[in-house]
């Protein structure tokens, strides 16, 4: 058990560091392949091709952190929940990137509405203003950058872009650009209005989170008082994990365990999602 354990935990820790940050994966392409850059067909181009393809997946982690954990408890439950962790804890992370995705979308909106605001009281075109600040950024997409260069329907461009998460703001742009009409002036006052609504927004977002952010780390701390409890037992000879992982009644209670933890994280989330829908 303790070899096939550990080859598991040899080859999770592989595919991991091999698909970590772009530091390593230069790296990794480094000793793979020759000075010259080419990496030679065979072997070695399937490991680079591999280095490539898992490059950024940083829920693999949880192969190894699994395959530790079943060399130490010497038991396969450990590596099924860390392979059953893997797409969860994927799923997790693609939500946090989405989110900071959203939050640097909704900055470029307002930086997009200062820009043209600028632009138009110094004397340029709406247009020209508006293809010189959003150049293909988070809040310029192509529909918008097409219809000010060549004529376009601008605020129904502007409609649609702002279909994207996190560019809300646009619709308030675009309304602005239709009521002005090509007057400089007066959408120059709307865009300051739309920016100032905008950060007053963000604002209050950012104050929630940081009201968020104390339950939060309390709630992080008491789900990682199970693990501190663990290895605590295991520093005083109890072998906790051989008790929960190879006797009826620690399994029994590593699954209430399990569950009461799932509940308590997902109660938690509740609360956070009810504080953010307000």
């Amino acid at each position: 058990m303790a070899p096939l354990c550990g080859a598991a935990l040899c080859a999770g820790a592989a595919v991991v560091l091999g698909g970590g940050r772009p530091p390593a994966v230069r790296r990794a392409r480094a000793l793979l392949g020759p000075p010259g850059g080419a990496v030679p067909p065979g072997p070695l181009r399937r490991a680079a091709g591999l280095v490539r393809a898992w490059g950024g997946r940083r829920e693999l982690w949880c192969l190894p952190a699994a395959g530790a954990v079943a060399l130490l408890g010497a038991s396969w439950l450990p590596l099924i929940a860390g392979a059953v962790a893997v797409p969860l804890v994927g799923r997790r992370l693609r939500d946090r990137e989405r989110r900071g995705a959203e939050v640097l979308r909704a900055a470029a909106v307002i930086e997009l509405c200062a820009a043209v605001a600028g632009g138009l009281r110094a004397g340029r075109q709406p247009t020209e203003v508006l293809l010189a600040a959003a150049p293909g950024g988070p809040a310029g997409g192509p529909e918008v950058l097409a219809a000010a260069r060549f004529g376009g329907d601008v605020p129904g461009a502007l409609r649609a872009a702002a279909g994207a998460p996190g560019a809300q703001g646009l619709a308030g742009v675009a309304a602005c650009w239709q009521v002005a009409a090509g007057g400089g002036a007066g959408l120059a006052d709307g865009l300051d209005r739309v920016a100032a609504a905008l950060r007053a927004q963000r604002d209050g977002r950012d104050e929630l989170q940081a009201q968020l952010a104390g339950p939060r780390a309390t709630a992080l701390l008491l789900a990682l008082l199970p693990c501190f409890g663990l290895l605590m037992g295991s520093a005083l000879g109890a072998a906790p994990l051989r008790v929960l992982l190879h006797t009826p009644a620690g399994l029994v209670c590593l699954v209430a365990g399990g569950l009461l933890e799932w509940a308590g994280l997902a109660w938690v989330a509740r609360i956070v999602r009810g504080a953010h829908a307000r």
